[in-house]
């Protein structure tokens, strides 16, 4: 059985008051909600909160899911929204975590060196740094494409957006996050 009808007969368990099912669906999908939660937050304690946020909703929400759609795309639209308004109500953050979280995330792997650490983490920084000059919707869509691949589709889905204001949100993103790193880069 495919993932997709998996989580629709997970959805359609939880709906009639399966826990098991519901907790089916949270591990299937919580490492890409923290994912997307982490890169548009910048931080785990608060991506963590984003997460637990977004399966409270899609819980709650279970009688809206239509069983037709894609379950992934539905709770990633969630967690998006919820890391939006996440960072709406909570003030800039003043640092940005090192690159340990997402290391954690990659696995078992070569180990880098210091160089390799030190680089990483100023590139980090940089990056965070861009990203925070975005909209909440310019970051999601960039995030969304650049990070998880994503297409065009699926973002504007995701994101309640046509297909053009998905395109034109990505292309405003990347100019900016061009401007904000070009100093950089020409470093």
């Amino acid at each position: 059985m495919d993932q997709m009808r998996e989580d629709a007969a997970a959805v359609a368990l939880a709906r009639d008051g399966d826990t098991e099912a519901f907790r089916s669906l949270v591990e299937r999908h919580s490492r890409l909600v923290f994912r997307v939660a982490y890169r548009m937050t910048g931080n785990e304690s608060d991506a963590e909160d984003v997460v637990q946020e977004t399966f409270l909703k899609a819980y709650r929400q279970l009688g809206r899911f239509e069983s037709r759609a894609n379950f992934g795309t539905w709770v990633y639209r969630i967690a998006v929204n919820c890391a939006i308004d996440y960072m709406r109500a909570k003030p800039k953050r003043e640092s940005i975590e090192d690159g340990d979280v997402l290391e954690r995330m990659a696995g078992d792997g070569g180990r880098p060196g210091a160089d390799d650490l030190v680089l990483a983490g100023e590139i980090g920084r940089r990056v965070h740094a861009a990203l925070d000059l975005l909209s909440d919707m310019e970051r999601a869509a960039f995030v969304m494409r650049h990070y998880q691949g994503f297409s065009i589709d699926e973002i504007g889905r995701a994101l309640g957006l046509k297909t053009n204001a998905t395109k034109h949100s990505i292309f405003r993103a990347v100019r900016k996050m061009r401007t904000a790193l070009e100093p950089f880069v020409e470093a």
